[in-house]
């Protein structure tokens, strides 16, 4: 609210915004600000009350889903995804095996097992796989994940472990929309091996990402990242470029600013 008072915006815009109380409504509403909210979660994992969200104006949601269940309820919804940083400084991070960074779920664990078992090397990188003793004690993640591990990793560090290595997965766990992950890796230049088809609306799968519909196939996809440098070079080149020309938070922002008029 002092920021708010302090400068004066024209217009301004509110990320998730669901811990937001009345008063800040009212102050936007008060200064005829023009605004609107981004939302890169569910509704179902936010604190919204309906009459709230029908007076914050403009929403932009990440969840294609969400838009659609918040037009039905005659909310201004527009479905705009996520998007690649491309300001951040890449750290190199040479990586041996197939790399997966993020939050350590059973389900991803079940994956980089299976691949392992394929005799393909992985590594996770994230502060709940990492077996540092200190990692340990701060998260409770006593059990080992039975693959090699290591520490979290800063963003420009996790743009390098995933350029760096043969191949990066993403791998959504009980998400409508697209992670950060699905830009961020092909906009470094990574290999991507993404868990969801369906990300073909955005990226041309087996040109520039690729992506899997069984164990099997992925086993495959990671063995031929790993034994045939110049198609995964291909897929590096032709996804970054993608990423780039459409994909970038500066395009998801000049989307943004057409909200606010």
């Amino acid at each position: 609210m002092s920021a708010l008072r302090l400068f004066r915006p024209d217009a301004v815009l509110v990320v998730r915004g669901d811990l937001l109380d009345d008063r800040w409504w009212d102050a936007l509403e008060s200064r005829r600000v023009r605004r609107v909210t981004w939302m890169y979660d569910e509704l179902r994992r936010m604190s919204y009350d309906p009459e709230v969200l029908g007076r914050i104006g403009a929403v932009a949601t990440y969840s294609a889903l969400d838009a659609e269940e918040l037009k039905g309820r005659g909310v201004e919804a527009h479905h705009v995804p996520l998007g690649f940083d491309a300001l951040q400084a890449v750290v190199p991070q040479p990586v041996r095996g197939i790399s997966l960074i993020g939050a350590r779920y059973p389900s991803r664990e079940a994956v980089l097992r299976r691949l392992a078992k394929a005799d393909l090397d992985v590594v996770a990188f994230g502060r709940d796989w990492s077996r540092h003793p200190i990692d340990v004690i701060r998260t409770g993640s006593y059990a080992t994940p039975g693959i090699p591990t290591r520490r979290e990793l800063s963003r420009g560090e996790a743009y390098g472990a995933m350029r760096d290595s043969p191949a990066t997965l993403n791998l959504h766990g009980d998400q409508d929309g697209f992670t950060m992950r699905t830009f961020e890796a092909p906009g470094v230049g990574a290999v991507e091996i993404c868990d969801r088809p369906e990300v073909s609306g955005l990226y041309e799968v087996g040109n520039e990402v690729l992506a899997y519909s069984s164990e099997d196939e992925l086993v495959e996809l990671c063995r031929r990242a790993v034994r045939d440098p110049r198609w995964a070079d291909g897929i590096r080149a032709r996804g970054r470029a993608r990423t780039l020309a459409e994909h970038t938070l500066a395009h998801r922002l000049r989307r943004l600013e057409q909200l606010w008029a």
